[in-house]
């Protein structure tokens, strides 16, 4: 066997070629792999599938441009799954034009890959990775960690510019792409987005507060609409108010553009909670050096996964930020501290709770599912009785629909709507004599509203789900199942499938012991009440990611504050006149708990300048 030059590797048959022209013969290799199993269309084919498909994302790079042959069989593959599905049965949708729209988006971004480069190729990869593992992946997904989503879903129009406040300004930082390395390639930076609002501030002179809000996985623009508590308390505390947007979201994206940072495991790297609140503190600082605030006392305020942030950060970084407002943060959520069923464990208590008859049908609605879709035309009748939007492929698309509804349902069962009892009241106020599945179709539509479809609406993969699929299946492994006792079928958390899935999607494996190991988390009680202070963890008990939370007071300044008919984030979204009694009294007591420590910073910070002032 012959060896190659340097710049040459070796081919079948021991030929040798250059190295784009190997890269080239390699890339051939896996594409038609990619056509070949697709064609197949089982979830085996479809997960061999993705693995080369990760292949492709990665012999990609260094090669500058492609020829039309050595991109289209992909992309021939690409147009019949996303428009056939995985086996290429065709499956012709009552909504033809989105039909239609999906292979115009394929045929676009073949195009791009041959007129522009081949990132926009592997960009596109990546996207096409997560598609066709979908339906595998929807068996590990974690639920979403949002304090917004409730909100956007009840009232879309709050995203509109006439919500959000004239007084915002907004500013960019020359962020530093990593934080902990001193590699040349870490001293690169990028635009990150920070929103200021000064109208309430009572300026550096007097050492006024500052709160800021740390951003969470989705753009700033959500939160800026949504998140009321800085808003409504500025005036009180005369604070300066900042909204910081997480990397990797919104108009803070590393590498110059979204699809560079979202090309690959390599570029996602930088993607992670450390690299997020050490963002956070350098823009925090920057602050208060331009406006010259030494002596303002910040609180740190985040909602969710944010809410973990918040008290992240607070432990990271003490010397910037005086205390924290952790809303809904599920931080003892890691790492078995917590049972793996008890997500969906509060779900059923809500529902049951709501109503006993609606519980009882949810719980038997499954098993009916599955009966029919075992049947001749199963699919087609399930397809017809829940209006789905697209002919249903299996029973599970249908069940995970429903189930995410209903967790959705829970975890944002918040005044004045309640889903819950929404839901509720549509399947018990559907005619006795339906059957079980009309009933909960009547659900549904209560939930939804009138619409022309239901179950898998036409949707693109946002950047969120993009970046929490990449967040969750590297450092953020919230291990959820389902245990027996609950109104859902029982589906245990798969630690091992878990990674295989994230491995199938970017080629390196979720670390499920990383949070523990480096925020802490066993013990917490022991360890927390002499090393940590003044931290809020605030929770809803019907919200399922509560029982991930911390419940009970750790110490005199790490208190926690809870709500027996709380929802997700609730204490932080805006204020309203129709707010239970209850809610009022929550906020009363956290602002009362902040004013507290800011009083006792004031006057620490009075005798420290008397020190200074007698030994100068």
């Amino acid at each position: 066997m012959g060896v190659c030059p340097e710049n040459s590797v070796c081919s079948e048959g021991s030929k040798c070629l250059s190295r784009f022209a190997g890269k080239t013969w390699y890339f051939k290799v896996c594409t038609t792999a990619v056509v070949e199993l697709a064609v197949q269309g089982d979830e085996y084919a479809i997960s061999s599938a993705s693995v080369y498909l990760q292949t492709i994302l990665v012999v990609g790079q260094g090669i500058e441009r492609l020829r039309v042959e050595e991109v289209l069989p992909l992309f021939i593959s690409a147009a019949l799954v996303v428009c056939c599905g995985p086996g290429f049965q065709l499956h012709w949708s009552r909504n033809v034009v989105y039909w239609f729209a999906r292979l115009l988006v394929v045929l676009v971004l073949f195009s791009c890959a041959l007129i522009l480069n081949v990132q926009w190729l592997q960009f596109t990869v990546m996207v096409l990775l997560i598609s066709i593992t979908g339906a595998a992946a929807g068996r590990f997904n974690i639920p979403r960690l949002s304090p917004t989503r409730g909100a956007l879903i009840d009232n879309p129009d709050l995203l509109s510019s006439a919500a959000v406040s004239d007084d915002l300004q907004t500013f960019y930082y020359p962020q530093t792409l990593d934080h902990f390395n001193y590699q040349p390639e870490s001293y690169a930076t990028f635009q990150q987005r920070y929103v200021m609002n000064f109208k309430h501030w009572g300026g550096a002179n007097d050492s006024a507060p500052i709160f800021a809000y740390l951003g969470a996985e989705a753009p700033l623009d959500g939160d800026l609409a949504v998140i009321g508590f800085l808003n409504d308390n500025a005036i009180r505390f005369n604070a300066l108010l900042v909204y910081i947007e997480h990397r990797y979201y919104g108009k803070s994206i590393p590498f110059g553009s979204r699809e560079e940072a979202l090309k690959n495991a390599s570029t996602l790297g930088y993607f992670n909670s450390a690299q997020a609140i050490a963002d956070y503190a350098e823009i925090i600082m920057h602050i208060k050096k331009k406006l010259n605030a030494f002596y303002s006392p910040v609180i740190v305020i985040g909602g969710s996964y944010g809410g973990l942030l918040a008290s992240w950060f607070r432990l990271k970084y003490p010397h910037v930020a005086l205390g924290a407002l952790a809303s809904s943060a599920p931080i003892l959520y890691f790492d078995k501290l917590t049972p793996r069923g008890a997500y969906f464990s509060v779900v059923t208590k809500d529902f049951k709770e709501a109503s006993e008859t609606c519980y009882r049908t949810i719980r038997d609605s499954w098993s009916v599912i599955d009966k029919i879709a075992s049947q001749p035309r199963g699919l087609a009748i399930l397809s017809s009785k829940f209006k789905t939007c697209e002919p249903l492929k299996d029973s599970f698309e249908l069940k995970d629909k429903l189930q995410t509804m209903y967790a959705g349902a829970a975890q944002y069962d918040r005044p004045p709507t309640y889903p819950v009892t929404v839901v509720c009241g549509g399947i018990d106020g559907a005619n006795e004599k339906q059957d079980i599945l009309s009933k909960i179709f009547a659900g549904v539509v209560a939930y939804r509203g009138n619409r022309s479809c239901y179950i898998n609406q036409p949707t693109n993969a946002s950047e969120t789900d993009v970046g929490w699929r990449w967040q969750t299946c590297s450092e953020m492994v919230i291990p959820i199942g389902i245990g027996n006792n609950t109104m859902f079928q029982a589906a245990p958390y798969d630690l091992h499938a878990f990674i295989e899935e994230c491995m199938s999607l970017y080629g390196v494996p979720p670390r499920p012991h990383w949070v523990t190991s480096y925020y802490g988390g066993h013990d917490i009680k022991l360890i927390l009440q002499r090393f940590g202070s003044n931290i809020i963890f605030s929770n809803g008990l019907r919200d399922p990611y509560s029982r991930g939370g911390v419940l009970e007071n750790i110490s005199e300044s790490i208190l926690a504050i809870h709500t027996v008919n709380g929802s997700h984030c609730l204490d932080i979204l805006p204020e309203d006149e129709t707010d239970p009694e209850w809610l009022v009294r929550q906020r009363e007591t956290e602002v009362k708990i902040i004013k507290g420590w800011i009083a006792q910073y004031y006057a620490d910070l009075k005798l420290t300048l008397i020190k200074q002032k007698e030994l100068s």
